[in-house]
């Protein structure tokens, strides 16, 4: 499943960056988080490989979209400079940033190597 996250939520879901310097992912399951915009060609061509995966991985994985132009606070805590940007989460270690759209066999590739996940 597809969500949206804004700062509140985001903070409730993944990471509460105005409370902890120190990373610390709040979820129960990996996620990845598409910081993207309305306007941006990119953006929209992984959008559907997004849905495609967010049904293939449904229970695995939580697949998050933060929209840059509204959540501007948010975008700046990551230090998004290029859309789309992809964060993978995994449930334990650091997280990842991927920039540009990502063919699918690469987000698998990841889902793989940083989340530790599977079909």
């Amino acid at each position: 499943m597809l969500e949206k996250l804004n700062n509140d939520t985001f903070k409730a879901k993944v990471f509460n960056y105005t409370d902890s310097k120190e990373w610390k992912f709040e979820g129960d399951k990996p996620c990845i988080i598409d910081f993207y915009a309305d306007w941006c060609g990119p953006c929209k061509a992984v959008a559907p490989v997004l849905e495609e995966l967010a049904t293939e991985y449904d229970g695995k994985i939580d697949i998050y979209k933060v929209d840059t132009e509204v959540e501007r606070e948010l975008a700046g805590a990551f230090g998004i400079q290029s859309i789309p940007s992809i964060l993978f989460i995994p449930k334990d270690g650091q997280p990842q940033m991927a920039q540009g759209a990502l063919p699918k066999d690469t987000f698998e590739k990841a889902f793989k190597d940083v989340l530790k996940v599977e079909k």
